[in-house]
């Protein structure tokens, strides 16, 4: 395909995603509101989601602090290894992460869920029946998403910093209390509420891109599979697009 061709194929699937996003917020405020479902769904999401972002978080903070450790030791700082830890995951690596790993399992579930509901005319069938299938199936689901990341992250963020907690003490010896107090005491305004904020943000664009890209499958089977796996790859990058904005506002208004 020619580069012009794909860059109006680009075009044309952002306007689209716009549209898809403005009918979202549209029918997302009028009544009837499908709470049964949303809590369905949040169960699904955020609960079902949570071993995996448990076992990564720890992993993480484990290994973040086995990797710190020499390089402090050589400079004379290793004191400080527990506020550079706590400072990485809350503001960067914990939200960025678990977000990843969001959308790594989300998008591509609701890709699959939907394009293969889509493929066989259920979508077709619930619209014959005088069912909304938009706001049942895709206002519950963005809505949870946005929802249930922000605690997922802050799950995450607190598994973290007991891993690292246990990596510190590998080759040393500091007390539960000391290690959460050198984490805490030295946070700032700006290095929590940017990094909680833009999570909502990271779980809206999750939401969004997976449903669209599963309630606009085609081609069958076959578009089922391309749906979940593009709607992974386009949240990855657009968790990226945020973050970098993010950080740019929160440096502009002096919040780093």
């Amino acid at each position: 395909m020619p580069a012009q061709q794909k860059f109006q194929a680009f075009l044309n699937e952002t306007g689209d995603i716009a549209r898809f996003t403005a009918r979202l917020f549209l029918q997302g405020t009028r009544p009837r509101f499908e709470f049964r479902e949303l809590l369905r769904q949040c169960y699904q999401i955020g609960y079902n989601s949570l071993p995996l972002v448990a076992l990564t978080g720890f992993i993480m903070g484990l290994v973040l602090t086995m990797q710190l450790r020499p390089s402090l030791v050589v400079y004379g700082v290793a004191s400080q290894l527990p506020l550079m830890v706590g400072i990485a995951i809350v503001r960067e690596i914990g939200p960025v992460i678990t977000a990843l790993i969001f959308a790594g399992k989300i998008a591509s579930s609701m890709g699959a869920v939907l394009g293969s509901m889509r493929v066989t005319e259920q979508i077709d069938a619930m619209e014959v029946s005088g069912t909304n299938p938009f706001k049942y199936l895709v206002v519950t689901r963005v809505t949870a998403s946005t929802l249930m990341l922000p605690i997922l992250v802050v799950i995450g963020d607190a598994i973290s910093l007991f891993g690292s907690y246990l990596g510190v003490n590998i080759r040393g010896n500091t007390s539960f209390n000391l290690f959460f107090r050198q984490v805490v005491d030295n946070f700032a305004f700006g290095d929590v509420l940017p990094a909680f904020i833009k999570t909502y943000f990271f779980g809206l664009a999750v939401g969004i891109i997976g449903c669209y890209k599963g309630y606009h499958s085609t081609k069958g089977t076959e578009g089922v599979g391309k749906a979940a796996n593009s709607a992974v790859v386009l949240a990855s990058i657009v968790i990226f697009f945020i973050d970098l904005i993010v950080v740019q506002i929160t440096d502009l208004l002096g919040l780093n």
